[in-house]
C-alpha cells in the first residue's frame, strides 16, 4: 500500500491515495482471485481495498464494524465498509447492534472481541531490559508510551491539541521517560510528527519511532505505567495488561471503554489531571470489553462452516424496529395536546 500513498497529507492527497489503492486491489484480487476478501477497520486504505472488492463481486468480511470514533472520519468510512461488506465480526455487543440499526442482517454478524488482544496472550513478549535495549533507551523509573494521531474531523485541531499534550508532559517528574510513536499517515500527519521529533530531539528522556512494530509495540505496553493519547490501542489493547490509559480528545469518543482508561479534554490542565489519576490508580487487572484473546479462533470457525462465500454475495436490508416507550409516549402527549388547544 506504501506505493499508494501520495506525497501529500493533506485531505485532497489522501482522496487521491484513496484512488490510487482502489486501482492497485483491483489489480491485486485480479490476480489472486480470493475466496473471501476480510477487511480489517477503517483506516482509508481498507476503504479503497473494500470499494474494488465490492465493484469485483468479491465476498466479503469486516471486523471492527459498528464502533463508534467520533473525533475521525473513520467513522463514516467505517460505516460504509460496513455497507460494502457481507459477513461482520464486531468487538463488542454495542457494535453487534449498530450494525442491525444500519441494516445488516444479524444472522451475518458475529460478535468475537478484539483481534489485537489474541497476541497479547499468544506472543513471548520482551522484558523490560529487551524492550529498552530494543528502543535504545532504558526504561527509567517511570515510563509513558504515547501515540497522537490527527484529529480528522476538523482541520488545523490537531497540532494545538499535541501542544497542550506537550504542556502537560513538561509538568511531569523529570524521571519519566516518554516513547513516542508517530502519526499516521492521516491528513496533519506529518505536521504532527515534526513537532513531535522536534520535542524528543530536546530531551534526553523522550524518543520518538516512526513503528514499534508489534511485538516491540505490546512489549513497551507492557512495562510502562501509563498509556497516553488518542489512539485506539489505549482503549482496545492497554486495559488487558492492566495499564491505565489516558485518552485525549474526541478521537475515540464514543468507543466502549474499560476502568482503566481515563478521558481527557485536549487541554493541558486536563490532561495532567487525568495522568495523576492515571498513575494514582496504577497497574491493576481489569476487565476488557472487547475480549479474552479468543477472537481468531472464534473467526476462523465461522469462516471454515461457511460452504460456499458466493451465496454471501445476496445481501438484502435488514429492517430494524425498536418501539421505545418513552417515545411513543411523547408522541402521544404531544398529540392530545395538540387537540386539545
Amino acid at each position: 500500500m506504501s506505493k499508494s500513498l501520495l506525497s501529500s497529507d493533506s485531505g485532497a492527497g489522501v482522496a487521491k491515495s484513496v484512488g490510487l489503492g482502489v486501482i492497485g486491489f483491483a489489480d491485486a484480487f485480479t490476480r489472486l482471485q480470493p475466496d473471501l476478501v476480510v477487511v480489517l477497520g477503517d483506516r482509508f486504505e481498507m476503504f479503497a481495498a473494500a470499494q474494488a472488492a465490492m465493484f469485483m463481486r468479491l465476498p466479503m468480511a469486516h471486523l471492527f464494524g459498528g464502533d463508534v470514533t467520533e473525533g475521525a472520519i473513520d467513522k463514516s468510512t467505517r460505516h460504509a465498509i460496513s455497507k460494502m461488506a457481507h459477513l461482520h465480526f464486531t468487538s463488542n455487543q454495542g457494535s453487534t447492534q449498530r450494525l442491525i440499526q444500519l441494516g445488516e442482517h444479524p444472522s451475518r454478524i458475529h460478535t468475537i472481541g478484539s483481534v489485537g488482544i489474541d497476541a497479547i496472550k499468544h506472543l513471548d513478549l520482551m522484558d523490560r531490559d529487551g524492550i529498552g535495549r530494543a528502543l535504545g533507551m532504558p526504561l527509567g523509573e517511570r515510563n509513558a508510551l504515547i501515540t497522537f494521531h490527527p484529529v480528522t474531523v476538523e482541520a488545523g485541531r490537531s497540532v494545538a491539541e499535541l501542544d497542550e499534550l506537550f504542556a502537560a508532559l513538561s509538568t511531569l517528574d523529570p524521571a519519566f521517560r516518554f516513547a513516542f510513536t508517530l502519526a499516521n499517515a492521516d491528513a496533519e500527519g506529518r505536521a504532527l510528527n515534526a513537532r513531535i521529533e522536534a520535542f524528543a530531539a530536546d530531551r534526553p528522556n523522550t524518543i520518538a519511532v516512526a513503528s514499534l512494530g508489534q511485538l516491540r509495540y505490546l512489549s513497551l505496553m507492557s512495562q510502562v505505567d501509563v498509556v497516553i493519547g488518542n489512539s485506539s490501542s489505549g482503549v482496545l489493547e492497554a486495559p488487558s495488561f492492566g495499564v491505565p490509559t489516558v485518552d485525549i480528545g474526541d478521537r475515540q469518543k464514543g468507543r466502549e471503554r474499560a476502568a482503566s482508561v481515563f478521558h481527557a479534554a485536549p487541554e493541558r490542565n486536563a490532561i495532567a489531571g487525568a495522568i495523576a489519576e492515571a498513575l494514582q490508580r496504577g497497574r491493576q487487572a481489569t476487565g476488557n470489553p472487547y475480549g479474552d484473546g479468543a477472537s481468531s479462533r472464534q473467526f476462523a470457525e465461522i469462516v471454515a462452516g461457511i460452504p460456499d462465500f458466493r451465496q454471501l454475495l445476496a445481501k438484502g436490508f435488514y429492517e430494524f424496529r425498536q418501539v421505545e416507550r418513552g417515545h411513543d409516549d411523547a408522541h402521544a402527549d404531544h398529540r392530545g395536546s395538540r387537540r386539545q388547544s
